[in-house]
């Protein structure tokens, strides 16, 4: 088995993961076919593979040395495929099993961060057996209003709302349990949305450029994500400096202390007020569609579509290496 980052083209056989079970399957398919391209595009020998449609034991079967992950949302980027790989023994690209599993849960993250200083939005966790109407009724008196509800294992905005008035809000659970049965809702920060990516390992992971996103009437929601034109994409960001830079330490510390490695991207709100930066979440897998931020922010810092995807594969690793290497 492969316990190596050892990555050699001329040898390796890359399974490009994508598709998979979750709700944001689409949106996989498309990274994937992507990646797919540009890895073959260098001369690698990749291939797609969907777990959703092959058991993850044809993996070793058909002797892939190398797994780059671009599934995304459950069993994809919560720790289980991750999981996995590593008893396959297959090294693949992003954060390994904890993290994975941590910054897929928008509760834990925020614990995380919070216990640590980091700036991260007022919020209200619910699990399945505390959502009386009573607690949902009490939700806007105790954030404010406007507010968001959201699915905290859930991405690509999939299940979120922005209530604006305390009758919103039934809907807006409804809409949330449907897609996970514990419930966070936040307060809502007033201002610029951002996005900014993180690459590397340790004290070795360094931020990209930051990417600040204009939607139209704010709806930066799964429609205008991924199937429209509408959004006006910022990267350079043309914050000034000092806040970027501000920005990006806040982004590697907030990656570190979730124990990412090899790739990511936070989202943060910039409130308008004082212009402090709030993390909402990271993302561990992020997309890498033609609409997608990632490829956006490195083709500012200079890499290319198909250099991002190389570097990416080339940190591919398994948790076991990573200890082997700090003992």
């Amino acid at each position: 088995m492969t316990t190596t980052q050892s990555f050699d083209v001329g040898t390796a056989k890359v399974a490009v993961l994508m598709g998979g079970r979750s709700a944001e399957r689409e949106i996989s398919l498309m990274s994937g076919e992507g990646v797919l391209k540009a890895l073959q595009s260098k001369g690698v020998n990749a291939h797609a593979f969907d777990p959703a449609n092959q058991a993850m034991d044809q993996l070793r079967q058909q002797v892939f040395t190398h797994a780059f992950i671009a599934l995304h949302g459950r069993y994809g980027e919560d720790g289980s495929v991750q999981g996995a790989l590593e008893l396959l023994g297959i090294p693949y690209t992003g954060s390994g099993v904890m993290a994975s599993a941590i910054a897929m849960d928008k509760v834990m993250t925020k614990r995380i961060w919070s216990s640590l200083g980091l700036s991260t939005p007022k919020s209200v966790s619910l699990a399945p057996d505390a959502q009386s109407q009573q607690a949902i009724a009490a939700i806007p008196q105790t954030l404010g209003l406007p507010l968001i509800v959201k699915p905290p294992r859930e991405g690509s905005s999939i299940g979120i709302t922005k209530v604006t008035t305390s009758q919103e809000i039934d809907a807006a659970v409804k809409l949330a349990i449907q897609y996970d049965p514990d419930l966070l809702c936040e307060e809502f920060i007033t201002g610029e949305e951002l996005t900014c990516p993180v690459i590397g390992n340790g004290i070795h992971a360094r931020a990209l450029p930051v990417v600040r996103i204009a939607a139209p009437d704010g709806a930066y929601d799964y429609q205008n994500k991924y199937f429209t034109d509408d959004v006006k994409y910022h990267c350079p960001s043309g914050l000034p400096e000092k806040e970027e830079q501000a920005i990006q330490a806040l982004v590697v510390a907030a990656y570190r202390a979730l124990g990412c490695r090899g790739w990511g991207r936070a989202d943060i709100m910039l409130r308008a007020s004082d212009r402090k930066p709030y993390l909402l979440e990271m993302n561990t897998s992020p997309g890498m569609t033609s609409h997608s931020l990632v490829p956006m922010s490195a083709r500012a810092a200079g890499i290319s579509y198909e250099d991002l995807c190389i570097q990416l594969l080339q940190s591919a690793t398994l948790d076991h290496a990573e200890s082997g290497k700090k003992a």
